[in-house]
Order: C-alpha cells, then structure tokens, then sequence
C-alpha cells in the first residue's frame, strides 16, 4: 500500500514567545518492509534546522527559532511505499530467551522505568501467564490479548505523561497507554520489547485518493530470534496500513514534536493528520 500522510503540529503561545528550541521526530524511515519515496518537513517561522538519526535510528529535525512568533507550525509530509508481511518469529524456548549472551545484547529493551512499570496485580497475572507459556512467544501473545481484552480506547482519557499502571487502574487509555502496559508486561519476564510509533491508516480498506483523519499511532517489536511486531490497541500484527517513524524504549524516546520556548505564558499543542492511500 503506498501512503501519503500530512502531519501538521505545533504550538500556540499565550503572549508569545521570543525564541523556542525544538526536536521534530515526523519523518517516517526506510526500513526493510517500508520504502520512503518523498518525505519533507517545513518549519513556520522560519529555523534554523539540523537533522540527525539518534541513538535509536530516528531521524530528527532540531531547529531553533529566533523571533518573537505567537504560533510554531510543524509540517512533515511524505510518500512511503509499505509492504510489511506477517513475522511469526523464530519460536525461542524460555532457556534461550533467558541466556545471559541475549538478555546483555538486549538489555536495553528489557528496563522497567515509571513510564511502563506495570501495577502489582498485573505483575502477578503476568507471572501466571509466562509459568503457563510454552515459549516466550505464546506468553507475549497472550500478554497482548489481555491488554487488548481488558483495556478500552478512549480518546483523550489519558495525556503523554501517564503513566502504564495508571492507565491499567482506569482500564483506559490511548495506544501509547497500551503500548508502554505492554512492554512493561512482556519486560517483567525478560522478553525484550521495543516501542515503536508512526500512523495507522484508519479503515481496513481504505478508498484511493480519499484522504482519512488519523493521528499518530503506537505499537510494539518483542524479540523472538528476530523483531516481532504487535499492535496492542488493534490486537493486530502491523501491517500495510502501518507507518513506521521512530522507535525506542518507550514513548519519552520517541515524542513527534517536544521542545522549549523563552517568553511570557503558557503553550497549548495542536495535531492535524491526514492519510491517503495512492494506489
């Protein structure tokens, strides 16, 4: 499926600011499964840009703007060509999953930080679940099914600072809550788990040349001799209507737009995305 997405985002200052520095992670990445064919981001006012891949390979526009501006407009569009099959994994034992040889090449995607931590309870049932598992695999099937089961999406009901185990107590969130509840889970019994964020095209069959309102989506890679992907939110493997932008360990590694601004006030943020499949 090749997809055009238009990601509009930035800020409104009350008062204005003077200057403000900002991190824009919007540019979607050539991957094995997913072929970048266009992509441009276009500041207002106009920045000073430098653009780099970070630690965890994605790219990042750092600009800086100096002049006085009551309003930070973020544009990032793109083409990508997406043919993302289903991976089933290489089928690890629990004794290959816990060699110490794998579990230091990985011990990145394997930290629990406040963002992700699960609640005891959940630990428990988690627990339960990888003593029941054959292998990792089934384990971190069964882990993404509860989530999926037993969390609702509901817009708006948390924000970019909760965190896993509060949005577990309400059984609520957004795909980020699902995402950073599941590599949580799938961590506390040492299968390592990354984060990835990007877009989801809404309909299962999009129309050619209809634009749809998305927005920035979330899911997740678990290690089973190769990256596995999975889509808590959807209980679903990603697929063609999945783009990748950015990865890390969880959701403070890979925020689309963050910064700082000098000036009198507060910041209010704003998000427009518009998908259209083209072929």
């Amino acid at each position: 499926m090749m997809l055009r997405i238009v990601h509009k985002t930035g800020y409104t200052y009350a008062g204005a600011a003077s200057a403000s520095y900002n991190e824009a992670r919007m540019t979607p990445r050539s991957t094995l499964h997913q072929q970048v064919l266009h992509t441009r981001v276009e500041i207002s006012p106009s920045a000073w840009t430098h653009t780099y891949n970070d630690y965890w390979g994605t790219a990042v526009t750092a600009f800086e703007v100096h002049e006085r501006h009551e309003e930070l407009i973020v544009t990032s569009s793109a083409t990508v060509d997406v043919q993302r099959p289903a991976i089933e994994g290489e089928h690890l034992t629990w004794e290959q999953m816990h060699d110490l040889a794998l579990q230091a090449e990985h011990s990145e995607y394997l930290q629990i930080s406040d963002q992700v931590r699960p609640p005891d309870d959940l630990l428990a049932r988690v627990r339960d679940i990888a003593a029941e598992s054959p292998t990792p695999g089934d384990c971190a099937r069964s882990v993404i099914e509860l989530v999926h089961a037993e969390m609702s999406y509901v817009s708006g009901a948390t924000g970019v600072h909760t965190r896993a185990g509060e949005a577990w107590e309400q059984r609520q969130g957004v795909c980020q809550d699902m995402a950073n509840l599941t590599i949580g889970c799938l961590r506390s019994v040492r299968i390592p788990t990354c984060y990835v964020s990007g877009y989801l095209m809404p309909p299962r069959e999009p129309e050619v040349g209809v634009p749809y309102t998305g927005e920035s989506h979330a899911w997740v890679r678990w290690w089973d001799g190769v990256w596995v992907g999975a889509d808590p939110t959807n209980n679903i493997q990603p697929g063609d209507r999945h783009v990748e932008v950015a990865q890390g360990r969880q959701y403070g590694d890979v925020p689309p737009l963050r910064g700082i601004f000098t000036g009198s006030g507060t910041s209010q943020m704003f998000v427009e995305v518009e998908l259209t499949r083209l072929n």
